[in-house]
């Protein structure tokens, strides 16, 4: 007998869907939510796997439960096994928006989500209600493994000009902006206009969502001969208008964020007075897990809402406050 099939025929495999989603969750009752099943059934579940398998395959810590040295060595293959095999079940299978429960994962930042999903959402709670969006957080390189794993289905990222994605990784652009200074409207040493001399002199906060240790207007910066003082490090674009609206601090910002965040942070903005990058939004995602009927039709409905995303051109100058 085939040693493959041997090794499966003991082993119920749907149990791997459970392992699959506990393993992704860190929880039996997330697991449980996930696949419309009870948290007692979900517990039962894994009992039984962890008797095919012979190991405690997770171990709880505090309200999390811990993967073993097996189940982190057994993880990516099933998971990718899962989905290609989903995948290819699927391909053919008609989707029907409005009847459909399926759940498409999203690894994403603060920002990005922000930026994206309310149009997404709103489109999809009408075309699909029954749907289920979960986001998980995005640190970059690992969301695009998680892409090439199957452990995502769309990784929702920025790129600049420079910048291209992995090969095999295919993406649906979102929308293309630049950046733009911000600054509380009481700032008391800054008028109407803002020179490099005084952008240099004033202290900064960066955002670094991810582990990178330079970002990418300090980059820009240093091809230019020029270095600013950055005094806050922060991993979270949304927190950066609300330290900068209630400090003296400066921020260097995506202008679709700044324009957003004028009036509930007091802020006003400035053209920045030096050379910027501009940055393109995408959303992620792996030819190898597209076939499937679903997948396809959420790639059309994410093209259809980013189109619809206004520019936001320099006119925006007219929102500046002034106080």
């Amino acid at each position: 007998m085939n040693i493959m099939h041997h090794a499966l025929r003991n082993l119920d495999l749907n149990l791997l869907l459970v392992f699959d989603t506990i393993y992704r969750h860190r929880s039996v009752v997330l697991a449980a939510d996930e696949l419309a099943m009870s948290p007692s059934a979900c517990s039962h579940a894994l009992t039984r796997l962890r008797q095919s398998l012979s190991d405690e395959l997770f171990v709880r810590y505090g309200s999390s439960m811990h993967p073993t040295v097996l189940a982190e060595q057994i993880a990516n293959d099933v998971s990718t096994a899962l989905q290609i095999l989903g995948t290819r079940l699927s391909t053919r299978k008609h989707f029907a928006p409005a009847e459909s429960t399926e759940t498409f994962i999203v690894a994403a930042t603060d920002f990005t989500a922000f930026a994206t999903l309310p149009l997404l959402m709103q489109q999809l709670d009408r075309r699909a209600p029954h749907i289920k969006v979960q986001v998980v957080y995005s640190a970059h390189r690992d969301a695009l493994d998680d892409l090439a794993a199957g452990r995502v289905h769309f990784s929702l990222g920025f790129t600049n000009n420079a910048e291209e994605h992995d090969e095999g990784i295919e993406a649906i652009d979102c929308f293309t902006d630049d950046y733009v200074v911000v600054a509380s409207a009481r700032h008391p040493r800054l008028g109407d206009t803002l020179s490099v001399e005084q952008y240099l002199e004033e202290r900064h906060v960066v955002v670094l969502p991810w582990t990178d240790s330079t970002s990418v207007i300090d980059l820009a910066l240093s091809h230019q001969n020029l270095r600013r003082r950055v005094s806050v490090q922060l991993p979270s674009m949304m927190a950066a208008p609300f330290v900068v609206g209630s400090s003296e601090y400066l921020a260097t910002l995506p202008r679709r964020a700044a324009m957003q965040f004028l009036p509930a942070a007091d802020l006003r903005f400035f053209e920045a007075p030096f050379t910027t990058p501009t940055y393109s939004l995408k959303a992620f995602y792996h030819p190898r897990y597209a076939a499937g009927a679903g997948h396809k039709w959420m790639r059309e409905q994410m093209s259809e809402a980013f189109s619809a995303v206004p520019a936001l051109g320099k006119s925006a100058q007219t929102l500046k406050r002034k106080r």
